[in-house]
């Protein structure tokens, strides 16, 4: 089955509001066998709205809205579906309780917008928000299924999961559809595609692969379709065994793995400790690395040590070394490793020390030039990389790096 995702809103279209609903149905029925076709934004527009259901009735089995059920003069999608499938709006009794019950105990006062809200297509099948006043529409016109949902992605998760995923499942025999996605660091799109070159050319024609680049990793997703369960598993990994033969050291995690969470389970599981000094990165390692629950276990502390002064103060980094070798230099970022280290009486520590941009740059240290150093008890190591002309991708690159260097030495320990 195809299916066609529709977001309906201006909010979208002039870029105040980030459209993750879509990404979250596409993720959720891709889950369950069925491939999305297509996502069409458009605005608050009742001829646009027609048109795109128009259009995606061509082609799609399925089509899921998002958008323009609010209680305000300016979301029109309720009336539009109910003039699109012929019907008329009427007052439903038990939607009109519930938002009384939502509503009431929380000192709002029930006003006609509120009442609006009850009103829904006489012909359509209700998919009710426990979260909120807008409720889901399900209608079926031809040979394709049309449902409407809230856009206020908490509401809009909630339906998918209760009502919309379970109806899909049980109303059709969905073929399954397969993803392994392996996660690298280290190597650039282009890279990995001469590096992996014979074994994408003889890649099972029952595999698709695509790459999946963004600032510092590289995912490669390997998908299987139209295939049973167990012959899938079984081309998938396969696959992945000859794949794994030859990027093996590039390779951090799978699926839903975040190197993060992979650094995190093995200081956990080594019974290690961890602490940070970063400047040119400011926090970003830190973040990262505490938004992992449990990550109290492990993680001792952190040290933003922006100024070289600062760097000197709180990790005692010699003034005399900045002057001779500059604070972007393998010296000061092993220095600031090994003070972070001491500073919290960790047992392993990660530093970065670089210039972020998009000034600060010159012949020898250009804009975008980062060290970053670990340190144990044992060994103190470094290295430099290059990673261009952007604030905001060098920062997100350097702490990826940094983790990634970190996850290389954890695992060499003992």
């Amino acid at each position: 089955m195809l299916a066609e995702i529709i977001t309906i809103g201006d909010e979208i279209l002039i870029g105040q509001v980030v459209d993750s609903n879509s990404a979250f149905i596409a993720d959720a029925l891709n889950k369950i066998g069925i491939r999305v076709g297509k996502i069409t934004s458009i605005g608050d527009i009742r001829e646009q709205i027609i048109a795109a259901l128009d259009d995606a009735s061509k082609y799609a089995g399925l089509v899921i809205m998002t958008g323009g059920l609010g209680p305000t003069n300016d979301d029109i999608t309720k009336q539009t579906l109910a003039e699109y499938f012929n019907t008329r709006l009427v007052l439903n009794t038990d939607v009109l309780d519930h938002i009384r019950t939502l509503l009431i105990p929380r000192g709002i006062r029930i006003h006609d917008s509120n009442i609006r809200q009850a009103e829904l297509p006489e012909n359509c099948s209700i998919l009710h928000n426990a979260a909120g006043t807008a409720q889901g529409m399900l209608f079926k016109k031809s040979n394709t299924i049309y449902i409407s949902l809230p856009g206020v992605p908490f509401e809009m998760k909630g339906i998918m999961t209760d009502h919309v995923i379970p109806m899909l499942k049980d109303a059709f025999m969905l073929d399954p559809i397969q993803h392994l996605t392996v996660h690298t660091h280290g190597l650039g799109e282009s890279a990995m595609a001469l590096k992996i070159a014979s074994w994408e050319e003889q890649l099972s024609p029952a595999i698709k692969l695509a790459y999946l680049p963004s600032p510092g990793i590289l995912r490669l997703r390997l998908s299987v379709y139209n295939t049973d369960i167990v012959t899938g598993n079984a081309l998938l990994e396969t696959e992945m065994s000859k794949l794994r033969s030859l990027i093996s050291d590039y390779i951090f995690g799978y699926d839903s793995d975040t190197l993060e969470e992979i650094t995190g389970k093995i200081l956990r599981d080594k019974g290690l400790t961890l602490s940070v000094a970063e400047s040119c990165t400011g926090g970003k390692i830190a973040s990262m690395i505490t938004s992992v629950p449990g990550c109290s276990d492990y993680f001792m502390g952190s040290v933003i040590a922006y100024s070289n002064d600062s760097k000197c103060k709180l990790l005692g980094v010699s003034h005399e070394d900045i002057d001779k070798n500059g604070a972007v230099s393998r010296l000061i970022a092993e220095e600031m490793a090994r003070g972070a280290r001491c500073r919290f009486n960790a047992d392993i520590a990660v530093a970065t020390t670089g210039i972020a941009g998009p000034s600060g740059g010159t012949t020898e240290k250009p804009v975008g030039s980062v060290w970053i150093a670990v340190s144990t008890t044992d060994l103190t190591t470094a290295e430099r990389f290059t990673f261009g002309d952007n604030r905001s991708r060098n920062i997100q690159r350097a702490a990826i790096a940094a983790l990634f260097m970190l996850r290389k030495v954890l695992i060499k320990m003992d």
